[in-house]
């Protein structure tokens, strides 16, 4: 009789134990994917961001490609190859505009000095540096504030002279008018220019970096071997490049022409590590999200199925809809949340993993964080109701042979 009695007990335990497991799964599955809804949402809140960052450049219709003279074949006389060059290029029909630099904006490449205000030693500054060919400006669509670009007389031999943007100039000279002063750019001969222009800032090392100072030379002032053309076409600006190649090749035969890319192609590289964890942070956050709705459903459905007698019986001696559906949606909404306030300080902990692939949004950004917790509340709700509104269509009659 003993043992008898104990069986009924030991039943109720092992249910009670089975309730706790599936509402353990439910909570650790929420708040997984209020971890991963995190990282995703603080991933794609950077790439917006990203993408309305003014560049200070107008990549559209824009082709750029690379050229390296051999040293023995051009020693010094690069300048007069690139001056051919863009100017065959520039006759090419469907072309707006050509020019060259020593490196393009969102290379990932960088060549800096330091740069002096004259008569202030105190004044000194690290700046990136770049030889560019007259039309530069005009034809990457970088706004001009101040002065005049390079011509064609600001070639080998004619004063020195230099073009910064705006960050150097109030910098160098603060609340001042920057044309027309002198500043020494501490290349290997230490050379005093005259800015005549100042220019627009452009992010050259990535979107998510600030522009820090720049100085912009005539590429006949400082001539380089290796040069990037860029080329400002009215259509598809891959159409044009059988004819630029053709005129570099008229120019020299043996010349070839490399790294042919847009600008857009460049902007899509240079985000493309933050798109990668964008998506991959996605997936992951709508299969957590899934398996989370899997879970709830499952708890509620199951917890139905187990107590249709039960709710049968309510039923019977009166019980309201609105009742048996709060009575169910209990066996599911519980864990969840306790899952979601989990989740929460799980991901303000590991989300600043994150802080150097973020732009614009801290790792802790509170509508983030909010839309999270709502998308999965809201989820949880829908998992819940939709078994738990079978409960409110249980007949009793039914529910009273049910075994």
């Amino acid at each position: 009789h003993l043992l008898q009695a104990s069986r009924p007990s030991l039943a109720a335990f092992q249910r009670a134990r089975r309730h706790r497991l599936r509402h353990l799964l439910v909570a650790g599955e929420a708040a997984l994917a209020v971890v991963l809804l995190a990282g995703a949402g603080l991933m794609i809140n950077t790439f917006v961001r990203l993408q309305m960052v003014d560049r200070g450049f107008n990549p559209d219709h824009l082709q750029t490609m690379r050229i390296s003279l051999p040293r023995s074949k051009y020693g010094d006389r690069a300048a007069a190859f690139f001056d051919q060059a863009l100017a065959r290029v520039r006759a090419l029909a469907g072309v707006k505009s050509a020019a060259a630099v020593s490196l393009l904006p969102l290379s990932g490449q960088q060549e800096g000095y330091g740069v002096q205000a004259e008569g202030h030693p105190e004044k000194q500054f690290a700046a990136h540096y770049r030889a560019v060919s007259p039309d530069y400006f005009r034809t990457m669509g970088i706004p001009l504030l101040k002065g005049r670009e390079f011509a064609g007389h600001d070639s080998e031999g004619s004063p020195l002279v230099t073009i910064i943007n705006d960050t150097l100039a109030r910098r160098l000279w603060p609340g001042q008018e920057p044309v027309g002063r002198r500043m020494v750019v501490q290349t290997r001969a230490g050379l005093l220019r005259q800015v005549v222009g100042v220019v627009g800032d452009v992010h050259h090392m990535g979107l998510h970096a600030e522009p820090g100072p720049e100085v912009y030379v005539p590429y006949a002032h400082g001539p380089t071997r290796t040069m990037y053309l860029a080329v400002r076409t009215a259509s598809d600006p891959d159409s044009i490049i059988p004819a630029v190649r053709a005129q570099v090749r008229a120019v020299d035969k043996d010349q070839p022409i490399e790294d042919l890319r847009t600008m857009d192609q460049l902007l899509a590289d240079s985000i493309a590590p933050r798109r990668f964890h964008m998506l991959l942070l996605g997936v992951f956050a709508a299969l957590g999200l899934a398996l989370a709705a899997i879970g709830i459903y499952g708890v509620v459905s199951y917890s139905v199925v187990e107590r249709t007698q039960e709710i049968g019986i309510r039923i019977a001696l009166g019980a309201r809809a609105p009742d048996v559906l709060r009575q169910a949606l209990r066996q599911g909404i519980p864990p969840a949340m306790i899952g979601l306030a989990a989740g929460l300080v799980g991901a303000a902990a590991l989300t600043r993993l994150l802080v150097s692939l973020l732009y614009g949004v801290t790792p802790t950004d509170p509508l983030t964080f909010a839309a999270v917790s709502a998308l999965l509340a809201g989820v949880a709700l829908l998992a819940a109701y939709l078994p738990a509104r079978r409960a409110t269509r249980v007949d009793p009659v039914q529910a009273l042979r049910y075994e």
